[in-house]
C-alpha cells in the first residue's frame, strides 16, 4: 500500500548540500524534509576509500552556523566528514529521512510527487541536493578484461587488502588516481595512466598552503562566479578539465616507484592496453575515472542536449518550484564544496521563502 507526505519543501539528498539547504529552510520557518538513499547520514562518505582526506584544511570545510569541529589546519579524514555531518543534523534537528532512494520526480497538478517505490513525498517545492555526479564511469573495454584480474571503480576501492598478489594499474591520473597509486604502491608494483594533469606549486600543509590558500579560497568563491566575466570564462573549462594534483606530487609518485603510462585505450588478451602499444600485465585495475550524472529519475523537461539541466543559478526556470544545490560551479568555483555550498542553499532557501506558492507552515523547527 502506498503512503503519502505533504511537505512544502523536499530536499533530495542528506549529505553537505542538502543539510546546508535545510538549515537555512528551518531558519526561515520553512517545512520541509530532507531524502537521503543512505541508511546513515554521512553514509556516503563512510564508503569512500579508507584513507581518503579533505583537500580543503578544517577552516574552510565548514557548514553554516556551525564550523568544522577541528584544528584550523587539519585535513578531516573521510569518517570525520561523516560524524560531522550526522552531528550537524542533530545539532540543528533537521528532518531527516534516510535509507529513501527517491527514483522518480515528477509533477501532478501543482505539486510536486518525489516517489520512492511506494512512498510519496509531495511538495510545492523541491530541491534536488543529491550530488554532482554519482554513478561510477569506466570505459566499455573494461568488460574485456580477464576475469582473474580483480577490477574496482574508486567508489568500490576502500585498501590493498582488496587487491591480488602482483601488479596494479590504476587508470586516471587526477587526485583520487595519484593517491590512490600512492598508496597501493607500498605493497604492490603500481603503473599509473593517463596524461600529466598539473600540480599545485606547493604541498597541502605546508607554509606556502597556508599563506596561500586564503587568498586563493577568497578568488575561487567570491572572484570565479557567474556574475563574473571571468568566472564565466574559465566555468567550461573546469566543468569538464581534471583539477590539479594537489596532495601527491609527481616527484611522491616517482619516489615510490610508481611508473606513469599514457592513457588506458583498450583489452588485448584480456590485459589492459595502454595509447603507445604497451600491454599492462597486471593482477589489479583501479578505475579512478570519476563519475558521469544521472538525473533520469527526473520526469520533468529540464535538461538540455548534452544532459545537463538547465538553471539559472539552481533555479530550474523549465519547471517552476524545482532547484539544484551543490553541483560543480553553479554559482562559483567552490559551490560543491562542504565550506563553500552554504551561499547557494542560503540563496535558494530564500527564494523558496519568496515564493507565492507556499503552503502553510509551523514554526521553525529546533
Amino acid at each position: 500500500m502506498s503512503t503519502t507526505e505533504r511537505f512544502d519543501t523536499v530536499v533530495v539528498g542528506a549529505g553537505q548540500a542538502g543539510l546546508a539547504t535545510g538549515y537555512h529552510l528551518a531558519r526561515l520557518g520553512i517545512d520541509f524534509v530532507l531524502l537521503d538513499a543512505n541508511e546513515d547520514i554521512g553514509g556516503a562518505w563512510r564508503k569512500r576509500w579508507t584513507s581518503l582526506r579533505l583537500f580543503t584544511p578544517a577552516r574552510y570545510s565548514g557548514l553554516p552556523g556551525w564550523g568544522f569541529p577541528a584544528p584550523a589546519w587539519s585535513w578531516p579524514g573521510k569518517d570525520d566528514v561523516a560524524d560531522y555531518l550526522a552531528a550537524y543534523a542533530e545539532r540543528f534537528d533537521l528532518l531527516v529521512r534516510t535509507g529513501v532512494l527517491v527514483d522518480r520526480l515528477s509533477r501532478h497538478g501543482d505539486r510536486f510527487v518525489a516517489a520512492s517505490g511506494d512512498r510519496r513525498f509531495e511538495a510545492d517545492h523541491v530541491v534536488v541536493a543529491s550530488g554532482a555526479y554519482h554513478c561510477p564511469q569506466v570505459p566499455d573495454f573494461a568488460a574485456e578484461l580477464d576475469p582473474a584480474i580483480v577490477a574496482l571503480h574508486s567508489s568500490e576501492y576502500t585498501d590493498p587488502t582488496q587487491l591480488r598478489d602482483g601488479g596494479v594499474l590504476v587508470v586516471g591520473a587526477g587526485n583520487s588516481g595519484a593517491e590512490i597509486a600512492l598508496e597501493v604502491s607500498a605493497t604492490h608494483p603500481t603503473w599509473l595512466s593517463g596524461p600529466d594533469v598539473g600540480r599545485l606549486p606547493f604541498h597541502t600543509g605546508s607554509v606556502w598552503d597556508r599563506l596561500l590558500t586564503p587568498p586563493i579560497w577568497f578568488l575561487a568563491s567570491r572572484l570565479l562566479t557567474v556574475d563574473t566575466p571571468i568566472g564565466r570564462k574559465v566555468r567550461p573549462k573546469m566543468l569538464t578539465e581534471t583539477s590539479p594534483l594537489e596532495r601527491v606530487h609527481p616527484k611522491d609518485l616517482a619516489a615510490a616507484g610508481v611508473e606513469r603510462v599514457p592513457r588506458t585505450v583498450g583489452v588485448q588478451g584480456g590485459a589492459p592496453a595502454v595509447e603507445d602499444g604497451r600491454v599492462i600485465d597486471v593482477s589489479n585495475v583501479i578505475w579512478c575515472t570519476g563519475f558521469r550524472p544521472d538525473l533520469g529519475w527526473i520526469e520533468l523537461p529540464i535538461l538540455d542536449d548534452d544532459g545537463q539541466p538547465v538553471h539559472e543559478r539552481g533555479v530550474v526556470t523549465s519547471a517552476p518550484g524545482l532547484y539544484l544545490v551543490g553541483r560543480h560551479f553553479l554559482y562559483s568555483m567552490t559551490s560543491a564544496l562542504i565550506g563553500g555550498v552554504g551561499r547557494d542553499a542560503h540563496y535558494i532557501a530564500q527564494r523558496i521563502a519568496a515564493s507565492p506558492h507556499r503552503s502553510a507552515v509551523p514554526g521553525v523547527r529546533g
